[in-house]
């Protein structure tokens, strides 16, 4: 048993919770039990992953996207069905949204471009004054990278194929991310990398000569949380399970 300060205060620290500003209420969520013998880890909070994670005799439940947004809500209709549950099962919540979408080492951006054995990494992507990705220089074929990218996160990706066949640089935003391909396109990167697309973007690709592959938002951000995870299990000796809910938006 591991106490659940004692985690939460360990992923706090290694995501550097305190100096991210983040519209999600990040770290602990929902209280529950002193001590933790398992932890479920997910992507996105919901009903049917509290139900599951509570299946395997999990105390405490991280997720990606969490449950807490800006401000204190109502416990009314779904909201409160979700807190209810959490509440009457003693489980413990806690989710880590920008914190883990710009780790350089375990956020969901750098696994994906390291992924692709991409060099000289480095920030990517402005979010609100902060830069959340990360871009590199890669020398592959358009079609090995996103099927690599898509072994990876076990996905279908959507490919918008308007720039060079052979790839020399690479940005990735995860997620929603496809509002910053713009970014890419001015800084002349062959290939963008994120999770969900919206109408415009096929055009603005045309227009950049720029490829982009969409992941889909959950797929693209499970490597993430996978690798959060493992350096939880390394790090605590702790029991742990991955909770995929498939999502294919």
């Amino acid at each position: 048993m591991t106490a659940c300060d004692e985690i939460i205060g360990f992923l706090n620290a290694y995501l550097n919770v305190s100096q991210i500003p983040d519209v999600s209420q990040n770290g602990l969520q929902v209280d529950g039990p002193k001590n933790i013998s398992k932890i479920a880890f997910g992507v996105s909070a919901g009903k049917e992953l509290f139900v599951r994670a509570h299946a395997t005799g999990a105390q405490l439940i991280v997720v990606h996207h969490g449950i807490l947004w800006g401000k204190e809500q109502r416990l009314t209709g779904s909201f409160g069905e979700r807190v209810r549950f959490l509440m009457q099962n003693n489980l413990a919540l806690a989710g880590y949204h920008l914190p883990l979408d710009l780790h350089p080492v375990i956020g969901h951006n750098a696994c994906l471009v390291k992924r692709l054995g991409a060099q000289e990494v480095e920030p990517f992507g402005q979010y609100h004054g902060t830069d959340i990705g990360f871009k590199g220089k890669v020398d592959l074929p358009l079609a090995e990278a996103c099927s690599l990218l898509e072994e990876y996160c076990q996905t279908q990706g959507r490919l918008l194929s308007f720039g060079p066949q052979r790839i020399r640089t690479v940005g990735v935003v995860s997620g929603g991310g496809w509002s910053m391909l713009p970014q890419a396109a001015e800084q002349k990167l062959d290939l963008y990398v994120t999770g969900s697309l919206e109408e415009q973007v096929q055009e603005w690709c045309r227009e950049a000569g720029i490829n982009c592959l969409a992941l889909g938002h959950y797929n693209s951000e499970k490597p993430g949380v996978l690798a959060l995870m493992d350096l939880t299990r390394r790090q605590f000796g702790i029991e742990t399970e991955f909770i995929d809910v498939p999502n294919p938006i």
